[in-house]
């Protein structure tokens, strides 16, 4: 009798595992990739280029959706909150995920503890600028003209918290530099006092000032990298002009932490494959960008890139007084 309820038994469990649904395999639907700042900005743009060859790999569509708000941090709150499945993801930047600790003392996410990394989207050298009538011809003149004349001078950004904001502020702390910090609302204004004259320098990403240095409205005395852009091959680095000073932007993909390690490597290996895409990689040298390479990628390589930007940047803002709250 105890041979045939075992089989009874046997029988009703191979039944509801032939019956039971079977997992769907990730992903099996659309993805949504929160990008935290407006339609047309840099990162918007990073992340249409990345997702629409990583959906191609996935199988499945990647749909941006653009939250905007203090600098990206509400964006990112959104992302780190969300339902930790996969198919909610989000585009971080070195504003987002390195500076905003030190900035936002009520900030809503941890950049290393709220997040699973996926992995680094690209980098952007920061391009040292100035009004075209400074009288300066290389960066060395350029610099020594700054440390004569700094307190009398203007420094323009795209608000607090923008990157040109902190690449501004490690900037000037590194070389004891004191201009006159002026804020704007957003990249467009800054650069339309700098091209006019209204103020004297920035250090803004490499694709927002490129046309105007290719129209010689401003004067371009570096980028901030030790390799040229393809997109400026007449604007020197400033490794090769003698400076210590290396600072690039970047976007970098994350999820909520607790994501299945499954959906992580896919994502992982999607990312991977995309910055492959030589289509990709041409439309981000149009940008001035450039793709990270080898052991730059990845989630472990993300994670030490964040912790490393977070240890740079926050004694220079702590230091500054500076808060965007």
């Amino acid at each position: 009798m105890p041979n045939v309820l075992l089989i009874i038994m046997g029988s009703l469990l191979a039944n509801l595992m032939l019956n039971a649904p079977a997992r769907a395999e990730y992903p099996d639907r659309s993805i949504t990739l929160i990008v935290p700042f407006a339609a047309g900005g840099p990162t918007d743009v990073v992340a249409r280029i990345i997702g629409e060859s990583m959906s191609r790999t996935l199988g499945h569509t990647i749909i941006v959706q653009n939250i905007g708000g203090a600098g990206g941090t509400i964006g990112m709150a959104h992302v780190a909150e969300a339902q930790p499945d996969g198919y909610t993801i989000g585009i971080g930047n070195l504003g987002t995920q390195s500076a905003a600790p030190a900035l936002y003392p009520n900030l809503k996410y941890d950049p290393i503890q709220s997040f699973a990394q996926i992995g680094i989207i690209n980098f952007t050298p920061q391009a040292i600028v100035a009004k075209k009538d400074t009288p300066a011809n290389s960066l060395q003149e350029f610099l020594a003209y700054l440390e004569a004349n700094s307190a009398n001078l203007s420094y323009g950004h795209a608000g607090v918290g923008s990157i040109a904001h902190v690449s501004g502020l490690v900037f000037n702390s590194k070389f004891d530099l004191h201009p006159t910090l002026v804020p704007y609302r957003g990249t467009g204004p800054a650069l339309e006092d700098l091209v006019s004259g209204r103020i004297d320098y920035m250090i803004d990403q490499s694709l927002n000032v490129i046309p105007q240095i290719k129209a010689g409205t401003i004067r371009a005395y570096a980028v901030a990298a030790t390799q040229r852009l393809q997109s400026l091959p007449d604007v020197p680095t400033t490794k090769e002009s003698g400076l210590d000073f290396v600072f690039s932007a970047w976007n970098a993909m994350v999820a909520p932490k607790g994501i299945p390690p499954e959906a992580i490597g896919k994502l992982a290996a999607a990312l991977n494959d995309a910055l492959d895409d030589t289509e990709v990689q041409a439309r981000f040298a149009e940008l001035g960008s450039t793709t990270p390479q080898g052991a730059e990628r990845g989630p472990a390589s993300m994670q030490k890139l964040v912790e490393n930007e977070i240890a740079r940047i926050t004694p220079v803002i702590k230091a500054a007084g500076v808060t965007a709250n």
